[in-house]
């Protein structure tokens, strides 16, 4: 069993106690979140902390296969039941027998199949492709989707039936944006498994700027999504023992689209702007200076940058997403948002 089940929100802690409450009820249940929320993780702990727990889990993802191979897979097939069948095939049904089946991306199996999961989850039995006897199950439904079943029922694209067997009950797990509180325990956790993955001496930890990067960021990909970015930034961080401060949170776009050089008169505007103004004195209070500095430094780049942010950060080599957070950290008006 996987363990990287890990939060201290309350959404999230409520849903493992909602878990652990259902995981000895033999009924259907439908697991409900964004991408890379953790539903198969849910459905694993629903499984081992069951009386199911020393049977098979079996796992597919009804997204993976066309009709015909889905319900070759689901329900087996005889042999000759199609060009290519050799022999008799066991499907997935077959091989969780006394266990539980997990049936990710339930969206998108086709209408045939939500009739033959129907049946299963009604009378506790199926027939293989090609044959005639019928089979009974022992297994315990588990289903999981990002879609809204709800309103897929309503335009004909979800069994009205097999929705209401499904909803014995509902768990819906919470996107990252919704427990920020764990963002930065997940992203500790990811960092040192990451720096033991590459034999780092230890973790050197986010810097400020890093840190509020990933508090405001929205996270579409979720626990998924803050992995990768965690684990990028380790390896592209290396042996250096300075905190991490550069977070890549789209792979995709190019280093040569955003690293533009900066005209002289530009460099040379923001250089006057923001040290004509420093004026040291003994004894000081560093912090409010640094704060001081940081915020004029923001103000003055914002202004050369005609107050876009994505122009801003470049100015200052800093990501869209660091720029944001330094400019929440201290609560600057940015007059328009791009």
């Amino acid at each position: 069993m996987q363990q990287d089940l890990i939060g201290e929100a309350p959404s999230f802690l409520s849903i493992l106690d909602k878990v652990s409450k259902l995981a000895p009820i033999n009924r259907p249940i439908l697991i409900i979140g964004e991408r890379g929320t953790g539903k198969e993780l849910i459905a694993q702990r629903l499984h081992y902390l069951s009386p199911r727990w020393n049977q098979p889990l079996i796992t597919l993802n009804c997204a993976s296969l066309s009709e015909g191979l889905i319900d070759s897979e689901l329900f087996g097939h005889e042999a000759g039941s199609f060009t290519g069948s050799k022999g008799r095939h066991s499907g997935r049904f077959e091989r969780a027998e006394k266990g539980s089946l997990f049936l990710d991306e339930l969206a998108t199996a086709p209408l045939v199949i939500q009739e033959k999961l129907l049946r299963v989850i009604e009378y506790g039995q199926y027939e293989r492709v090609g044959g005639h006897a019928p089979i009974n199950a022992n297994v315990r439904l588990i289903c999981a989707t990002n879609a809204n079943l709800q309103e897929m029922s309503k335009a004909g694209l979800f069994r009205h039936d097999l929705l209401d067997r499904l909803a014995f009950d509902v768990i819906h797990l919470p996107p990252l944006r919704h427990r920020k509180q764990d963002i930065l325990l997940l992203a500790e956790h990811y960092a040192i498994k990451m720096c033991r993955e590459l034999k780092l001496e230890f973790f050197v930890g986010f810097s400020p700027v890093a840190t509020q990067a990933m508090m405001d960021y929205h996270w579409p990909g979720n626990v998924r999504e803050l992995k990768n970015v965690v684990e990028r930034a380790i390896y592209m961080h290396g042996y250096s023992d300075r905190p991490i401060e550069d977070l890549v949170f789209d792979p995709f776009e190019p280093s040569w689209n955003t690293e533009k050089s900066l005209s002289k008169d530009s460099d040379s505007k923001l250089t006057t702007n923001h040290t004509e103004n420093i004026r040291l004195t003994f004894p000081m209070n560093y912090k409010e200076w640094q704060e001081k500095m940081d915020i004029e430094l923001l103000n003055a780049t914002l202004e050369e940058a005609k107050y876009s942010q994505r122009k801003a950060a470049e100015l200052l080599g800093l990501s869209y997403h660091q720029f944001r957070g330094m400019v929440r950290k201290y609560n600057l008006s940015t007059k328009s948002d791009s």
